[in-house]
């Protein structure tokens, strides 16, 4: 009998795994993968493998994995907008950036009040067509995953870019460093990571969870979930409003009041997922040096 990857911490969680699914390893020749979008138009999937400074791109159909974009700017979190163009964070370009269907790239973001970004992590569109970034330091604070620099910024926020004006605005300013962010399915509450405990001893390791209002104004609506294994980094959601992150011992799953209900156990440390495939249940995996992913009995939510 093979071993399930499932662990199941709470009933409520038998209906939402297959025992028997395999955990597919894809791919697995990067140094740090993260930030899966996956296109279904054409059925592939790019994400970064950020140390490598290069974008790579697997076909859903063929099970090929190319090279998308070298160099990529060390490009880290990635999400397509309600258009269906790549928007991507850069650590080394300390931006916000977009790929038109061209192939051309347009800037989003890359300066608040006429100073640089620290190194934009992670990304989301809303339905509004707003764009939402996190911005730690991860991306200066070496030569590692971009290029070392002081800050410019007073701290690490989370922005907002206005879909008509452009214009870029604080929505949080209260983080240690700010990391993966999602919305519920009714955009009503937006959910952030803090992976502060990189950086300050005994720091914050957790998800925060936040009341959307009008013009993107938030209101604090405090903890969501500590992450037990490691830290949380990126996460979706799926249709019914659960959350599936990423942490140091595979993928958790957690419903909308922030129960932990189990666990999708991986080999390695785990930086983001994403789902895809034409029904959106099959839940890519990045993590450290691979690309695995595993079907669901769940829907990812559709984000555009």
């Amino acid at each position: 009998m093979t071993e399930t990857c499932f662990e199941m911490l709470d009933k409520r969680f038998k209906r939402l795994h297959i025992p028997t699914a395999r955990l597919d390893i894809l791919y697995a020749s990067c140094r740090w993968a993260e930030g899966p979008a996956y296109f279904p138009a054409g059925r592939y999937l790019i994400w970064s493998d950020n140390p490598n400074n290069r974008m790579l791109r697997y076909d859903e159909c063929s099970g090929e994995v190319s090279v998308f974009r070298h160099p990529s700017n060390f490009s880290n979190g990635n999400t397509v907008d309600r258009s269906g163009r790549l928007v991507s964070c850069e650590h080394g370009g300390r931006r916000v950036s977009r790929t038109e269907f061209d192939g051309t790239v347009t800037v989003v973001a890359d300066s608040h009040r006429g100073k640089k970004l620290n190194s934009p992590n992670d990304v989301v569109v809303k339905s509004d067509g707003s764009i939402w970034f996190t911005d730690p330091t991860y991306g200066i604070d070496n030569d590692y995953e971009g290029y070392k620099s002081p800050s410019e910024q007073d701290g690490t926020h989370v922005y907002r870019v206005d879909p008509k004006s452009g214009d870029v605005r604080v929505v949080a300013d209260d983080f240690v460093q700010p990391n993966g962010l999602a919305f519920s399915p009714d955009e009503k509450t937006l959910y952030i990571v803090d992976t502060g405990a990189t950086h300050v001893e005994g720091g914050p390791h957790h998800i925060r969870k936040f009341a959307v209002g009008d013009g993107g104004k938030l209101t604090d609506k405090g903890l969501f979930a500590e992450c037990t294994a490691g830290l949380f980094d990126g996460f979706r959601l799926d249709t019914e409003g659960r959350i599936w992150t990423s942490a140091g011992d595979g993928v958790h799953c957690y419903d909308p009041e922030g129960t932990l209900l189990g666990k999708i156990r991986v080999p390695e440390i785990v930086a983001n997922v994403c789902f895809g495939g034409p029904r959106r249940n099959y839940l890519y995996i990045c993590a450290t040096t691979s690309l695995y992913g595993i079907r669901l009995p769940v829907n990812g939510l559709k984000t555009f």
